[in-house]
């Protein structure tokens, strides 16, 4: 079996864009993955070029010796752009060799720990702008099932948070609490905008409404500030969705500076380096989070991983999107008790249909997390799809 060509497709989906990457082969066994990276689409397309242009020719099978040959001789390693190339291309190798011999890809892995994972949503809010609308999403989705919420209710703030700003942002998380009750988990979501004595403010204040976690409460580019806030905050913190190998975590683990660690199978380095970074999170008791707000294939691939990955905790999944995310791909989705299941197909279990992705081409759309326009996906423009 050898690989005759690589091609991405760029899908439209309102806040961004997906980025799939499709790896074909003489055997017609195809591949797919997923490295929606928010925002550097065009690089990203080129980097991918690059790696076809390594893969063809090449047998996909062999996933270990193309990935460390391909980071090896990358002579600028590490970065967004290049691991989220390769994870996706990683991701669709593994699809190939499951298709291949007619298993899902937790079964190379080792098997199944677990036929279910719980699940958090993000996305919920849509729509909302003040603490009552807030209350009501969340209400909504509980009634559906869901048992854990996660949103950024901080609005523009970056660095320090004003007093107003907080007030605001507390009394959001308050009228979620209240109209959920106190079972139902909160994870409040930072976007690494925060300084350190802010985030520890911030931790502080959160203690009350016994929040699942804090997310990364600082910028992701120092994780001794991460560890600051961490050391003296009272709730848990969980970071890790912009680092990028099993290096970047091996830091992050000597330093204690994470409770929960979300790396993204889309750009930490893809399946594999998922299970070894939570293989190692392992040994230090690290529950493994993985970052999950993107497509349908992401999705599949990190619920290969959920099926497998002994602390594997808890599956983050966007509650709903774009109308056409049904049409892009198959992906079929069953969740109960607010669990989804882990799906039996070969490979990731699911196939892109090309056509579609062409019917809703690359759209510019601006990073959001710095203006406050964090709930503007409008429910008209949306649907629920699990």
């Amino acid at each position: 079996m050898k690989v005759t060509e690589v091609k991405t497709f760029a899908v439209d989906c309102f806040r961004t864009n997906w980025m799939f990457v499709k790896v074909y082969t003489d055997d017609g066994i195809d591949g797919v993955g997923e490295a929606t990276l928010e925002y550097k689409e065009k690089a990203l397309t080129g980097a991918v070029e690059h790696i076809r242009d390594y893969l063809v020719g090449e047998d996909p099978r062999d996933i270990e010796r193309h990935v460390h040959a391909i980071y090896r001789d990358a002579y600028w390693r590490g970065g967004a752009v290049l691991m989220s190339a390769l994870s996706a291309v990683e991701m669709a190798l593994w699809d190939i060799l499951g298709k291949s011999l007619g298993v899902p890809v937790y079964r190379m892995l080792g098997g199944k720990i677990r036929d279910r994972v719980r699940l958090y949503v993000n996305g919920w809010f849509a729509g909302a702008k003040t603490p009552e609308e807030f209350g009501e999403k969340a209400k909504s989705a509980v009634r559906r099932g869901v048992s854990a919420l996660k949103w950024d209710p901080f609005g523009k703030a970056y660095l320090e948070l004003s007093n107003a700003d907080l007030t605001r942002a507390l009394n959001c998380i308050q009228a979620v609490r209240d109209a959920v009750g106190p079972d139902v988990d909160l994870l409040i979501e930072g976007h690494g905008r925060f300084d350190v004595p802010t985030g520890i403010r911030i931790a502080r204040e959160l203690e009350p409404f016994r929040p699942y976690w804090f997310e990364e409460p600082t910028p992701p580019d120092n994780l001794e500030a991460l560890r600051a806030v961490r050391e003296k905050s009272p709730v848990p913190i969980a970071a890790g969705e912009r680092l990028y190998t099993l290096r970047d975590f091996r830091e992050l683990f000597e330093m204690r500076a994470a409770d929960f660690i979300q790396p993204d199978v889309s750009h930490a380095g893809g399946i594999l380096e998922l299970l070894k970074i939570a293989a190692v999170a392992e040994t230090y008791y690290i529950p493994f989070a993985p970052h999950n707000p993107s497509g349908p294939v992401a999705n599949a691939a990190t619920l290969q991983l959920a099926a497998c990955v002994p602390n594997f905790r808890i599956l983050e999944i966007m509650y709903s999107d774009v109308v056409w995310r049904k049409e892009v791909t198959n992906e079929q989705l069953t969740c109960e008790n607010g669990e989804l299941l882990i799906p039996e197909k070969p490979g990731l279990g699911v196939e892109l249909n090309e056509d579609a992705c062409l019917a809703h081409p690359y759209t510019p759309h601006t990073l959001r997390h710095y203006t406050g326009a964090l709930t503007d996906i409008r429910p008209a423009e949306t649907e629920f799809y699990f």
